[in-house]
């Protein structure tokens, strides 16, 4: 946070765009993060954004380690780097290619919201005070609200998309997927559609959603593995309210 505030040094360096960067920060925090987990579990797998940026094959560890961690250091950095206070920290474990844990951790709000594979997801603050994490309720599509912009889709994909989101009440987004799926999970919006995969950005936010009651899968309706980055994801409150918004989205106007 004191980078974030100005009172320490935060240099920013461009990754693969100028929306794509990472900061000091970014790496000092995921060191920090993977260096403690690996007091707890020496054996476990860690597998981080910024590491995974300067040695791709740690990826391959997901799906067959018996135990691995999944770092985001800072999700939204662009944020983080912009002085915009959303922005947040997700860590997942899996087991075996599994996800059976998640947490985003927002240290502007200082809460967390946690997620057990089987046991539900839950909001915890800074006194250790829990609320118990719900979707929304399912809408139709003209009253969803949600992250669904056309920004990173292929062609065709983009175009039809771009065309039939003035179909749901309300799209936008708030680039972080750590806040994202904090509001879903929350019941605060109804829909959330991805493109890119990157395990650090969605395996503990995946399962903060489907533990508070919802739904997910890839574009083709195929469920959702950390070990898969491509596909598309769509979370929605139920298994009916996916099939709408998939068909209201991703089918040509007529």
């Amino acid at each position: 946070m004191p980078r974030f505030t100005g009172a320490v040094l935060n240099n920013t360096r461009e990754k693969s765009s100028a929306f794509d960067v990472v900061t000091d920060a970014d790496e000092v925090a995921e060191h920090e993060i993977a260096s403690r987990l690996r007091k707890l579990f020496p054996t476990a797998a860690i597998i981080g954004e910024e590491a995974a940026e300067r040695d791709p094959s740690i990826l391959e560890h997901i799906a067959t380690a018996d135990l691995a961690f999944i770092i985001d250091p800072i999700d939204g950095t662009k944020n983080f780097a912009s002085g915009v206070p959303l922005f947040g920290v997700m860590v997942a474990a899996t087991v075996r290619g599994e996800i059976v844990m998640g947490a985003i951790h927002d240290p502007v709000c200082r809460d967390t919201s946690f997620a057990v594979r089987g046991s539900g997801a839950w909001r915890q603050d800074e006194n250790q005070q829990t609320k118990d994490l719900k979707v929304a309720d399912p809408v139709p599509v003209s009253q969803m609200q949600g992250v669904a912009g056309s920004s990173f889709l292929p062609e065709p994909m983009r175009s039809i998309v771009a065309q039939n989101l003035p179909k749901m009440s309300m799209n936008f987004w708030m680039r972080s997927a750590a806040q994202e799926y904090r509001m879903a999970a929350a019941g605060h919006c109804h829909v959330l559609v991805y493109n890119k995969l990157m395990p650090w950005d969605h395996a503990a936010g995946w399962l903060l959603h489907r533990e508070a009651g919802g739904y997910s899968a890839h574009f083709d309706g195929t469920p959702y593995k950390p070990s898969n980055f491509a596909g598309g994801l769509i979370c929605a409150p139920d298994h009916l309210s996916w099939e709408l918004i998939r068909e209201a989205l991703f089918e040509p106007s007529v």
